[in-house]
């Protein structure tokens, strides 16, 4: 047995409170939080809600940050505004500034504490529970409980609710793609689907993308299970099952690359008066908005323009715009300059009633995984921090 000197003893005492403190920009404290509640030196455990405190620079401090993959900005680089960005939307004349959300991230208290001020976020689109393969996984069979979860922080918060999505070619199940059914069992199908899910929320939703990127970018129609057995009167189908189960839902289509003058963006025009001309209901075209960082068209507001002009509404409906990694104060000073501009495009249109960013967090975007390399697309950054891009959704509303 070997005996440990007194000194040694004392020495290792030590080590659990040195180990336990929170690293610089970390969370510290808040309701449910269980880890360290004190900061490395220079740092100061600060309150910032209920939810979520955060180890911030000591006054007086001086820090210096290297940039990762992992985490979207530096803190010398985050926003300066105190405005909150669903009041500013408002006050511009818009219906809501909003942000998607996902049932995995609930768990996260911190985040949920952000999402669920309604001064900051006044409507909210379930990422992935109201979808196809989670509202009906095998035929006639229905489970809302995912989309219930999102629908009730909605109304608990006081905050619109978009609905997404009816019909997409995408996260479907198995039993659709591969039923082999004939065009009067799949007319049935998407009627029923779309009838049950949007009269389940009947009440609750704003608006529904009824129809999801029914294009490819060239303008023509996407070949899926939908056309290829109905060829373009799925569009139909769904938004009549959609108008019947909520007469007052808005009802969309949605799709992504329609920012600027394009054959995809002429396709949609063209859509849109074809159902008008048919008496099928349309009520707004959402742009998806997933841009790059210094890509930004200019045309954008006159492409939101050519919609309206059809008497129907717009909405930025998945806003978020990404960069090469890792971001820079370059990078995310471009990236603020480009929100402002995708804002202020809305903002300059009466019948753009709002914008939807596809989370407000970089710890929960999808980009990273999709687009390799690519990241930090969000207005805060992993650390639920307030990047630049913040004050220029700020600027896009007020100036």
């Amino acid at each position: 047995m070997i005996k440990l000197s007194t000194s040694f003893v004392a020495l290792l005492a030590l080590v659990p409170f040195v180990a336990a403190q929170q690293s610089a920009w970390g969370q510290c404290g808040g309701q449910g939080w269980t880890g360290a509640t004190t900061c490395v030196a220079g740092y100061t455990c600060t309150y910032n809600n209920a939810y979520y405190s955060q180890c911030i620079p000591s006054p007086g401090t001086t820090t210096t940050t290297t940039s990762h993959s992992t985490t979207s900005s530096a803190p010398a680089s985050s926003s300066t505004s105190t405005a909150k960005l669903n009041t500013v939307a408002k006050a511009a004349g818009k219906k809501y500034l909003g942000s998607a959300t996902d049932n995995p991230e609930l768990t996260d208290t911190a985040y949920v504490a952000i999402l669920s001020d309604n001064t900051m976020f006044g409507q909210i689109t379930p990422g992935n529970s109201m979808k196809w393969d989670a509202t009906e996984p095998s035929q006639g069979t229905f489970t809302f409980s995912g989309g219930d979860t999102i629908a009730n922080l909605a109304k608990q918060n006081g905050q619109l609710l978009r609905g997404h999505n009816c019909v997409w070619y995408n996260q479907l199940p198995s039993w659709v793609t591969s039923g082999n059914f004939n065009a009067s069992q799949l007319s049935a199908i998407v009627s029923n689907h779309c009838g049950t899910l949007v009269g389940h929320y009947k009440g609750q939703v704003y608006s529904w993308d009824v129809i999801n990127e029914p294009f490819n970018d060239d303008g023509t129609w996407r070949t899926d299970v939908f056309y290829n057995t109905l060829g373009t009167s799925y569009v139909s189908i769904a938004l009549q099952a959609a108008r019947a189960a909520d007469p007052a839902a808005k009802l969309y289509i949605n799709d992504y690359n329609l920012e600027s003058s394009s054959a995809k963006a002429t396709a949609m025009v063209n859509l849109v008066k074809s159902l008008q001309a048919s008496g099928v209901p349309i009520d707004g075209v959402g742009i998806q908005g997933h841009l790059i960082v210094g890509e930004v068209p200019s045309t954008f507001q006159s492409t939101l323009q050519q919609f309206t002009a059809l008497g129907i509404e717009v909405a930025i409906t998945e806003l978020d715009i990404r960069m090469t990694l890792p971001s820079t104060p370059a990078l995310l000073a471009q990236q603020k300059k480009d929100y402002q501009s995708v804002i202020g495009a809305c903002k300059a249109v009466t019948g753009c009633v709002g914008v939807t960013v596809w989370d407000y967090t970089d710890k929960y975007s999808w980009v990273p995984s999709t687009f390799s390399g690519q990241g930090a697309a969000c207005p805060w950054d992993a650390n639920l921090v307030r990047k630049p891009a913040y004050d220029g959704i700020v600027a896009g509303f007020t100036s």
